[in-house]
């Protein structure tokens, strides 16, 4: 009978990770310890190191927040001026049917 995957919490998965960083034992040490693979233990560490500068990056500027708003007005006004050519053409070539 196969055993079904165990499902490990964000919780333990950063214990995992942070001991793992920690660097005072190997990964296969860490791994025995906490009765996983290696493997995860290695995947949670990357993660953990890849996601860390996040953690601490905080809400958007309120420069960044408008001149996203801004771009966004820029682009809905290119859409609807894109939107009027395409109308006018149709009609053109209707014209010339």
């Amino acid at each position: 009978m196969k055993k079904s995957p165990r499902v490990h919490s964000p919780d333990f998965k950063a214990q995992v990770a942070l001991a793992a960083i920690k660097g005072d034992q190997t990964l296969r040490q860490v791994a025995e310890q906490f009765e996983v693979h290696a493997k995860l233990v290695q995947t949670w560490k990357k993660q953990m190191n890849e996601e860390a500068a996040t953690l601490f990056a905080g809400p958007p500027q309120a420069s960044e927040l408008k001149q996203q708003q801004e771009q966004q007005a820029e682009l809905h006004e290119q859409i609807d001026r894109l939107k009027m050519e395409l109308e006018w053409l149709r009609s053109k070539v209707a014209e010339f049917l």
